[in-house]
C-alpha cells in the first residue's frame, strides 16, 4: 500500500504559478501527476522515475516541472505560466515498474486530489 496526500492547490490568475506537493508513504518506481477537469477524462501531466527521468505531454511541456525529494518522500509539481485550461483537480499517483505511459490505469495508488483554478 502507498498513501499519498496532496497539498498546495488554490486559485491563481493566468500567467501565475503554483507548486503542488505530495507526501508519500513510499515512492514506487514511477510517480506521476494527473489532472481531471469537469466533464473530461483524467490525463497525465508529468511522470518521474526512480532515476529522476521525467516526461511530460506537449500540453504542459516547458511550463510544468516534476521533481521529488527522496529524503522527505515528497513529490512536487511546479506549474508556471498557468492557463485557464489548466483548471482541474490534480492527483498524485504511484505506479508501475516502468514509466512513460500517461495512462491512469497503470497507476495503482492515488491521492484524493486537490483543486487548481486558473482565472483569466
Amino acid at each position: 500500500q502507498v498513501q499519498l496526500v496532496e497539498s498546495g492547490g488554490g486559485s491563481v490568475q493566468a500567467g501565475g504559478s503554483l507548486r503542488l506537493s505530495c507526501t508519500a508513504s513510499r515512492f514506487t518506481f514511477c510517480m506521476g501527476w494527473f489532472r481531471q477537469a469537469p466533464g473530461k477524462e483524467r490525463e497525465g501531466v508529468a511522470l518521474i522515475d526512480s532515476a529522476g527521468i521525467t516526461d511530460y505531454p506537449d500540453s504542459v511541456k516547458g511550463r510544468f516541472t516534476i521533481s521529488k525529494d527522496n529524503d522527505r518522500s515528497t513529490l512536487y509539481l511546479q506549474m508556471d505560466s498557468l492557463r485557464p485550461e489548466d483548471t482541474a483537480v490534480y492527483y498524485c499517483a504511484a505506479g508501475p515498474w516502468y514509466c512513460g505511459r500517461f495512462l491512469p490505469g497503470d497507476f495503482a495508488y492515488w491521492g484524493r486530489g486537490i483543486q487548481v483554478t486558473v482565472s483569466s
